[in-house]
């Protein structure tokens, strides 16, 4: 019954009808991307559940940097013992087009052996981009869904992550980055999945709609489109494009097998050239009794304890089902349903026919 729900989840995903979609569904516009932040960081306030400055000494240099920032200088020699300091890195995402004042969420995430952020405030902290330059300001209050407790004993239970917490719209845009939306006479699509097929169909419907030489496809993934200068008008243009509808290219024939989790995934374009595979399968039980040997009456033997082993060995009818030219994905799965193959024999059939040359289809183990 498992390994028949399973093959059935398997065809109800991988056997999904094309039909037509929107190119904003399909495609993003080039240059209209979003960029990664990341910063160094204190948070402050925590419980005694901060970093062991003996174990991580940036944590005290930190402390002490940001004490002589604000005017307070901590003598020479002076070990710091602060136990509700962690040290933090912080990270972000810069959508596109976002301008300075607009806020974004930031992660924050211990670097030190701190037991738990919860309760914390994240102190001021610039958030950089990979040029080095300061993109947006974090600081706030941290939410954290985790949360631990121990013991004197040094038992310890804990609920899901403790050491990492987020800061709803924590950050302040600082500088907006330039993308390539602006100028020039065109723009480029690039898709999601790069395909020739959608791509000379994507370009096909916008020169259907806009007029002959509109779009070009550059290659699998890239359509260039004509598009006006003015930034106003392009921004309607692009409005109007993203919302027209295409039929993307099928994928190609592929089946996805994960050797960990024991998923395979077969896509609705696989083909099975005539083959016939023979399924059977062996079971052998062990089991092991204590028996007590009593010696007769008047003997000189003592009473023992042995064992008694027992083997039993099953073996399943084998059964053989043979593939017609051509069948398609769910004369397969009928198939192997049939003869109750469970994911791992399913593997082990699929790779089969992959090695003898019937299965028209990418094999990917993952």
């Amino acid at each position: 019954m498992k390994a028949k729900f399973f093959f059935l989840c398997v065809l109800l995903f991988a056997s999904t009808v094309a039909e037509a979609q929107r190119i904003k569904d399909l495609a993003n516009v080039a240059g209209v991307r979003s960029n990664q932040l990341i910063g160094y960081g204190l948070v402050v306030g925590l419980d005694g559940t901060g970093d062991q400055t003996n174990q991580t000494p940036f944590t005290t240099q930190s402390l002490k940097s940001m004490l002589d920032q604000l005017g307070v200088s901590v003598p020479a020699g002076v070990n710091l013992q602060v136990q509700n300091v962690a040290a933090v890195m912080v990270t972000a995402t810069l959508p596109a087009f976002a301008k300075p004042g607009q806020t974004i969420d930031v992660t924050v995430s211990s670097l030190g052996n701190s037991k738990g952020l919860r309760g914390g405030t994240l102190l001021m902290t610039p958030l950089k981009g990979v040029d080095g330059q300061v993109y947006a300001l974090a600081q706030g209050n941290l939410v954290v869904g985790g949360f631990g407790a121990g013991g004197a004993d040094g038992s310890r239970i804990t609920v899901n992550v403790p050491s990492v917490g987020r800061v709803p719209n924590g950050a302040s845009v600082e500088r907006e980055v330039q993308t390539g939306f602006e100028g020039g006479n065109s723009i480029v699509f690039n898709l999601h999945t790069s395909d020739f097929t959608t791509a000379y169909r994507m370009a096909e419907v916008i020169n259907e709609t806009i007029g002959p030489g509109t779009a070009r496809a550059m290659d699998a993934t890239s359509i260039s489109v004509n598009a006006p200068q003015d930034q106003s008008q392009r921004v309607s243009y692009i409005a109007m494009l993203e919302n027209l509808q295409l039929q993307p290219g099928e994928a190609p024939a592929k089946v996805i097998v994960n050797s960990r989790t024991g998923t395979v995934v077969i896509g609705s374009s696989v083909r099975v050239m005539p083959a016939a595979i023979s399924h059977g399968s062996m079971t052998v039980t062990i089991t092991q009794d204590p028996l007590v040997s009593q010696p007769a009456p008047m003997a000189a033997g003592e009473t023992a304890v042995v064992a008694r082993t027992d083997i039993e060995i099953e073996q399943d009818e084998g059964r053989m089902f043979m593939f017609d030219p051509g069948v398609e994905l769910e004369e397969i799965v009928r198939a192997v349903n049939q003869v109750g193959a469970a994911p791992g024999d399913l593997m082990a059939i699929l790779e089969a026919l992959k090695e003898a040359g019937a299965l028209r289809a990418e094999l990917i183990v993952i």
